[in-house]
């Protein structure tokens, strides 16, 4: 949802602005002399609106989000993949049979 402000109400709130713009996705209108002068948003929401994620890629997040993937920590991350190369390198060295 868009609110419509004042430049007034935008330079005093301008603190309470942006934490409803991130933290609620809000958007504000900010006008100058009753025009539009400028658009306060999230840049979650810039980017969602400026560039959306193809299909393909909202599948795979949503498969994430499913599986609980999206919680893991890079220190997570980081050790699944040196446990697949340990793995992997383990396979190498066994003899073909």
């Amino acid at each position: 949802m868009t609110r419509k402000i004042t430049a007034v109400t935008a330079r005093t709130q301008f603190g309470q602005i942006i934490d409803r713009a991130v933290d609620h996705n809000e958007r504000f209108l900010v006008e100058r002399n009753g025009e539009p002068a400028v658009l306060i948003m999230s840049v979650t929401d810039f980017v969602r609106t400026l560039a959306p994620a193809p299909d393909w890629l909202k599948d795979l997040q949503e498969d994430a989000r499913r599986k609980g993937l999206d919680k893991l920590t890079m220190d997570d991350i980081d050790a699944e993949i040196a446990a697949a190369r340990r793995e992997r390198r383990a396979r190498q060295r066994q003899p073909a049979e």
